[in-house]
């Protein structure tokens, strides 16, 4: 190849690799515009908050989700860790009579042992990470059932045993889902924002972050290295576990009730957001800015749709054909010719 060739190749390969870095940032300013443009109400302040605060349960999970991804794992349990929070947050209040404080610390801590739980099959026993977490996923969803009968939890309910529930929902714990600061934004939005910039900090500015992603990276590698790396990947699982079980919490506090069909697509929108954060930047690994993006992605598109009346059963559809485009971006485009 002449000189000439060489550096007239370089600005376009250059190019090629802003275009891949930036591109979602630039396809989620022109869905903005565009569903600006079609349906100006879309832009609107209460709009946006709205779109954050659906989306904000979802970008928690998926944080979780990352993180396990970074140490090498995979965690298919957060769906059914948060739709259990929710319930036994329901039942603390509700039928043990517990407080706000009480409610959200033990269910912490629910969260946090399932993640241990997770993590000690993976690393003790030895069973693969899907596999594992699969398990757990199908043992919780029945697991979530049994106390009520197969029944959501609502004040005054009857019991299986015969007796009236006594308790109720406390108004303290409700703020968390439904006060907004300065009557404006969301307090999920708030946490959202907590959760992401210290899960951002931890792995991108740490130590710790640094050896999550050499045991992703190669993990017999790091472990010659000195990296204690079991006990990171069990860290993994109960920050996973941890991060499902307040995603859950906060659609507990704010449907108000213990929804037995609540949390039933959370996973699959917490991964697809983990997956789609691989474009952004062209990182091609999980981390957590493109996570929280990918989310609020799927979320403004979604939003926009239903402001211009696209039926709600493509919404699936929709999620598919961009997470599709995503890794299609990241992995096929992003191909270095040989």
């Amino acid at each position: 190849m002449t000189d000439h060739a060489a550096s007239s190749s370089k600005p376009a390969s250059t190019f090629a690799e802003t275009a891949r870095k930036y591109a979602l940032f630039v396809l989620l300013a022109a869905m903005l515009v565009g569903f600006w443009s079609a349906q100006p109400a879309f832009i609107n302040s209460a709009n946006l908050f709205s779109i954050l605060q659906a989306v904000s349960v979802v970008a928690i999970l998926g944080v979780g989700v990352s993180i396990t991804m970074s140490a090498g794992g995979f965690d298919l349990s957060v769906g059914s860790v948060a739709a259990s929070s929710v319930m036994a947050a329901s039942y603390a209040m509700v039928v043990l009579q517990l407080n706000a404080f009480e409610t959200l610390g033990l269910v912490l801590l629910m969260g946090a042992f399932i993640g241990l739980v997770n993590g000690l099959l993976i690393v003790r026993v030895g069973v693969p990470d899907l596999l594992a977490t699969l398990s757990t996923m199908f043992l919780l969803a029945g697991l979530q059932l049994i106390p009520t009968g197969g029944r959501s939890i609502t004040a005054g309910m009857m019991l299986p045993n015969g007796t009236t529930a006594a308790g109720a929902y406390d108004p303290a714990f409700l703020i968390l889902g439904r006060a907004r600061l300065f009557d404006t934004v969301p307090y999920p939005v708030i946490v959202m924002a907590i959760v992401a910039i210290l899960a951002w900090f931890l792995m991108e500015r740490t130590r710790w972050g640094r050896v999550f992603y050499a045991i992703g990276g190669n993990e017999t590698a790091a472990h010659l290295a000195g990296a204690p790396t079991k006990a990171y990947r069990l860290w993994a699982y109960v920050l996973s576990g941890t991060l499902a079980s307040l995603g859950g919490l906060i659609v507990a506090s704010r449907v108000g009730r213990g929804d037995v069909s609540a949390g039933n697509s959370l996973l699959l929108d917490a991964v697809a957001a983990s997956l789609i954060g691989f474009a952004v930047l062209d990182k091609r690994r999980p981390h957590v800015l493109g996570t929280v993006l990918g989310a609020i992605f799927v979320g403004v598109l979604l939003n926009g749709l239903t402001m211009l009346n696209a039926p709600y059963y493509t919404q699936d559809f929709v999620k598919g054909v961009v997470l599709v485009g995503a890794l299609a971006l990241t992995f096929g485009l992003g191909k270095k010719k040989r």
